[in-house]
C-alpha cells in the first residue's frame, strides 16, 4: 500500500511529519482543499511526467497550470503526462495520491517556483485520502528536488 510506503520512507529518513488521513477523498485539488479547509493553491499538486529519457515528478501549487513553452524550454520536449496505469506502476502511488515520498522507483523531483509563495503546502501522502503539511523549503530538502519555472502566471 502506497500510504505505508510513505510512512516507511518517513521513518527510515527520520522525518517527523504527521500524515493526515481524511474520511473524505483528497484525490483532486478541490477535494483536498475542502478537506483541509484551505484555498486550492495551498495543495501541492504532484504530476508524473514522461520525458524522452526518463520519468519525473513535478510539484506545483494546486491551481497552477503547466506553461507548454516554459516546459519545453526547460526539458527540451513537450509535456506528456504518464497514463494512470503507468503512474501506479512507476511511482507506486495511485492517481490522486501521487507524492514525491516513498516512491516505488527513484525519480527526479522538480518543484515549480509557484510553491514559494506559501508558508506551508499540502502534498498527498500516497493515497487518495492522505496528505501532509510541509514548508516548500522542507519539501525541497527531503525530496532533493530542483526548483524550476514551468507554470503559467495567473493574473
Amino acid at each position: 500500500m502506497a500510504l505505508e510506503d510513505v510512512r516507511k520512507y518517513f521513518k527510515e529518513n527520520n522525518l517527523d511529519y504527521e500524515i493526515f488521513q481524511m474520511d473524505e477523498s483528497t484525490a483532486t485539488v478541490e477535494l483536498a482543499a475542502k478537506a483541509h479547509g484551505v484555498e486550492p493553491q495551498l495543495i501541492a499538486k504532484t504530476m508524473a511526467v514522461k520525458l524522452k529519457d526518463r520519468n519525473i515528478l513535478i510539484v506545483t501549487k494546486g491551481d497552477a497550470r503547466i506553461d507548454n513553452r516554459k516546459f519545453k524550454d526547460t526539458f527540451k520536449t513537450k509535456c506528456k503526462m504518464l497514463k494512470p496505469d503507468e503512474v501506479l506502476e512507476i511511482t507506486g502511488h495511485p492517481v490522486g495520491g501521487v507524492c514525491p515520498f516513498g516512491l516505488k522507483n527513484p525519480m527526479d523531483v522538480y518543484l515549480d517556483i509557484s510553491l514559494n509563495n506559501f508558508e506551508y503546502v499540502y502534498p498527498a501522502a500516497g493515497s487518495t485520502n492522505s496528505s501532509i503539511k510541509i514548508t516548500p523549503i522542507q519539501l525541497k530538502k527531503i525530496t532533493n528536488a530542483e526548483w524550476i519555472d514551468v507554470c503559467k502566471q495567473i493574473v
